[in-house]
């Protein structure tokens, strides 16, 4: 059974192609999953660009709000479908993270998450998944996430949320993400992370991930282009340990990426999409300063591969017991 997904804040698509699964990263393949994205936004028109590249199906480049507000006009020719499964959406970040301003719910982007509750609403899919930053946790001492989670329970879902690493996951980087799952009440119970298993014990180091682009040009391998701006003071200008994950590759960073371990230049764009394990066919247009936003603003693949695994199990083993729960009563 194919499970459909409708995928907002796509991004280049972190998300999307964990779920989509079938892909490769460093030899090592990930086997495709039951989700089908049916339907995909960002606002992003670069990440669209590069989305629309990659996969095999359209993206609508817009606000979500707009769309929302004008889904069946003829604003936009490819509306939001009326029912889906599942609904993603790594909702922009930012406004809650400890490395920027902490404005949360008094910036516009810091309510998006009430359009992906509207989508919700209209949609009804069987689950939810959000995603979001570490400082999502602490913002007005821990009230912010309260808040969205009753926000969604208001709507009909159970909510679970835990802060995760990425790599437990088989991700070369120490990058920690909120992940929130909602399931629908009346069909769902309650998903329990502890059936997320992680599926490594022992973290991949950097140089794993991308030794073998340390003695290639600039431009030998697509987008294995780096910023050229000087060390100077702040985030972003000491060199990364080869032998460990890296550090949490950012999407605003001003050029400020960190440094290779041999401290002669900053990190590539393809060797951060390497970090965040994006295969290395998948292309980031139109810059390497855009790759860099967009990378850095993803889900890592590998790890949403793991998070759509144990959704799809989840799902089938409930609604299965449902379905089965069914049949003996109608006998």
């Amino acid at each position: 059974m194919s499970y459909k997904v409708l995928s907002l804040f796509s991004g280049c698509g972190g998300l999307d192609l964990g779920f989509r699964g079938g892909g490769c990263f460093l030899d090592k393949n990930f086997s495709k999953n039951n989700f089908q994205i049916i339907w995909s936004n960002d606002i992003d028109k670069n990440a669209c660009q590069t989305y629309h590249h990659y996969f095999n199906h359209p993206i609508v480049c817009g606000d979500i709000r707009e769309i929302l507000a004008n889904n069946h006009t003829s604003i936009f020719n490819n509306p939001i479908p009326l029912e889906s499964d599942i609904v993603l959406g790594g909702f922009p970040c930012q406004d809650f993270s400890h490395s920027g301003k902490r404005r949360g719910f008094d910036s516009k982007r810091g309510t998006l998450y009430q359009a992906m509750s509207d989508t919700i609403v209209k949609t009804k899919p069987k689950v939810f998944l959000a995603e979001n930053v570490k400082g999502l946790l602490t913002l007005n001492d821990g009230a912010a996430i309260k808040q969205i989670a009753q926000d969604f329970e208001e709507i009909g879902y159970h909510v679970s949320y835990k802060l995760l690493l990425t790599a437990d996951f088989g991700v070369p980087q120490k990058r920690e993400r909120v992940i929130i799952i909602g399931t629908r009440k009346g069909l769902l119970p309650k998903f329990d992370f502890d059936t997320l298993s992680n599926q490594n014990t022992k973290w991949m180091s950097v140089q794993q991930a991308i030794g073998d682009l340390e003695s290639k040009n600039e431009g030998d391998v697509d987008n294995h282009f780096w910023s050229k701006a000087k060390k100077n003071k702040g985030q972003g200008n000491n060199a990364i340990k080869k032998e460990n994950p890296a550090p949490t590759m950012r999407a605003e960073h001003h050029g400020n990426i960190e440094f290779h371990w041999n401290k002669k230049r900053r990190l590539s764009a393809r060797e951060a999409a390497r970090i965040q394990s994006f295969p290395d066919d998948l292309f980031f247009y139109p810059s390497t300063s855009s790759a860099y936003k967009q990378i850095g603003n993803a889900v890592p693949p590998v790890f949403a591969w793991n998070l759509a695994k144990a959704i799809e199990v989840f799902i089938d083993k409930n609604i299965n017991k449902e379905n089965q729960y069914v049949a003996r009563v109608n006998l």
